[in-house]
């Protein structure tokens, strides 16, 4: 970035002889807290100044392993990696001459695309689709990077358990702490939604978990934050911040390792009904390789009987 700026303040050969000799790999590491950084955001900003001192040779070695990186559907990358790699990247694309021209098949019926701009979106029906019947052909006079991207979310009651690096315990119980089954309540049932997230501590302190709790439409949420009632201890441990919505809670907040928080939240069975109770998730917001889940279920909200 020293170099970068010797560049931009007009001394380009004073930003050359900084990074003549330096070498071009970095040691992988991915940051959770602070700058937010890891070696692919590192090799973004090399390939940014690298452009700038129009060394496009070196500058070409960077964009196919950054763009590879994002061609892996395995490799996570936080918002500021691929806020840094599509700037870089983009300002690569910038500098190719010509249309963008390509062909595609797909489900064997074959398009002629091309766009004066630097990159196409083109949308492909999920429906009737075989494996390994996608077939590009670039006609461009430059480099054409392909990127093909599925997303979808799981079908009720299709979510599993799962954890990588942290653990999660979910329990619910009546406000004096007599545990209750969730699947079937009384309506009019006052309970509390306890989780318990735990760092086992294999890759020290953890920062900026979020952890995601979304209710059944027959429960509502009991704010005690409206009822001025914060200290009465259902709440558990603090959080660095908690986000209380109508349906739903959004808990911010750093684990040490081996250290373990708990947060509860107070609830009313409140309508009668079947409901869907989603999947309640942790994760670290910028290291995918940290979370934790327990799967969702049906929940039955039933009238109270009158003796």
């Amino acid at each position: 970035m020293l170099a970068a700026a010797y560049v931009k303040a007009g001394q380009p050969e004073a930003g050359k002889q900084l990074i003549d000799k330096l070498p071009m790999q970095i040691k992988p590491y991915q940051e959770l807290a602070y700058s937010y950084g890891s070696d692919l955001r590192d090799k973004a900003i090399m390939l940014e100044t690298l452009l700038l001192l129009n060394d496009r040779t070196k500058a070409f070695e960077l964009v196919k392993e950054i763009s590879e990186a994002m061609s892996n559907s395995n490799y996570w990358m936080s918002t500021q990696t691929l806020a840094w790699c599509l700037k870089s990247v983009g300002a690569y694309a910038g500098g190719e001459k010509g249309d963008l021209k390509f062909t595609y098949t797909y489900n064997g019926k074959e398009v002629n695309a091309n766009t004066a701009l630097t990159m196409a979106q083109v949308n492909l029906p999920m429906e009737g689709a075989k494996g390994g019947n996608l077939k590009i052909t670039s006609e461009s006079k430059g480099t054409l990077f392909v990127r093909l991207i599925s997303e979808g979310v799981p079908a009720r009651g299709a979510e599993e358990d799962g954890e990588k690096n942290l653990s999660i315990n979910v329990t619910y119980a009546s406000s004096s702490g007599i545990p209750v089954d969730p699947t079937v309540l009384e309506q009019g049932t006052e309970f509390v939604a306890t989780v318990t997230v735990t760092n086992p501590g294999m890759r020290g302190i953890y920062k900026n978990l979020a952890l995601n709790q979304i209710f059944p439409s027959g429960w509502e949420i009991n704010n005690l934050r409206l009822t001025g009632d914060e200290g009465s201890g259902i709440t558990g441990d603090i959080a660095t911040y908690q986000d209380i919505r109508d349906d739903r809670v959004y808990t911010y907040f750093d684990l040490n390792a081996n250290q373990r928080k708990t947060f509860k939240v107070l609830l009313t069975a409140s309508y009668a009904g079947s409901y869907y109770l989603p999947a309640v998730s942790c994760e670290a917001m910028y290291d995918n390789s940290v979370y934790a889940r327990k799967k969702g279920k049906v929940v039955d909200v039933v009238k109270k009987v009158v003796q």
